[in-house]
């Protein structure tokens, strides 16, 4: 009887353990006029990040950053063995508005990271970059959130600050597709908000500091 019950309470520590875990990744907008371009969201270990500050942008970062497409990085992501899982958004996220990604991943303590373009700007983008939240614990079987994440505004670097309407996606302007390489710093910094040079409203698209707050939330 001891042995029988010793064997069931090995399996079922086993299948615990084979137990995915599902985490939600809520991101908010916490800007008055930039909308975000539909984020991405990536659980992953050490071994990946999506961007180094002082380094150049990846061609599939640069798109995100650029135009808001975000399809390339997410499957560069979904390639790297160091990747447990990805998600991104069916469409974009306006000023006050959230959306929750879920990510199913294997039994870990994974890092996250989580970015999309601010669509009103040449190559500005939000990123929570390789966050890992606390000890993962289901203690009473409830659910355990790991608090909001402010994050900051980036500049990819592969494109001039323009202002100019001729190569920004989203409103006022809607032209996405067209780089202005001449005056791009050529790596990623923090970016340093709107100058009002060229043909955006500084007072309605321009933020102070963070412009995303992110929740990550472990299901189960």
């Amino acid at each position: 009887m001891k042995k029988l019950a010793l064997l069931l309470l090995l399996a079922g520590t086993s299948l615990l353990a084979q137990t995915p875990y599902t985490y939600e990744v809520t991101i908010t907008n916490i800007t008055r006029g930039q909308i975000f371009s539909p984020p991405i969201a990536i659980a992953h270990s050490r071994g990946y990040s999506m961007f180094k500050l002082g380094v150049p942008a990846s061609e599939a970062l640069a798109a995100m950053a650029e135009d808001g497409m975000n399809g390339t990085l997410a499957d560069e992501a979904a390639a790297s063995d160091s990747v447990y899982g990805v998600a991104t958004a069916e469409g974009p996220v306006m000023p006050g508005h959230s959306v929750t990604l879920t990510l199913e991943i294997p039994p870990s303590r994974p890092m996250f990271t989580v970015a999309g373009m601010l669509v009103s700007t040449n190559d500005g983008f939000f990123a929570v970059n390789g966050h890992m939240p606390g000890g993962v614990s289901f203690k009473n079987g409830g659910s355990t959130n790991f608090g909001a994440l402010l994050a900051e505004a980036y500049d990819a670097g592969s494109e001039a600050n323009n202002e100019d309407c001729g190569s920004i996606p989203g409103p006022p302007c809607g032209n996405p597709g067209n780089r202005v390489e001449d005056g791009a710093e050529g790596y990623v910094s923090i970016h340093a908000g709107l100058s009002g040079a060229g043909d955006l409203d500084v007072g309605t698209y321009d933020w102070r500091s963070k412009v995303a707050a992110v929740t990550i939330k472990l299901v189960r």
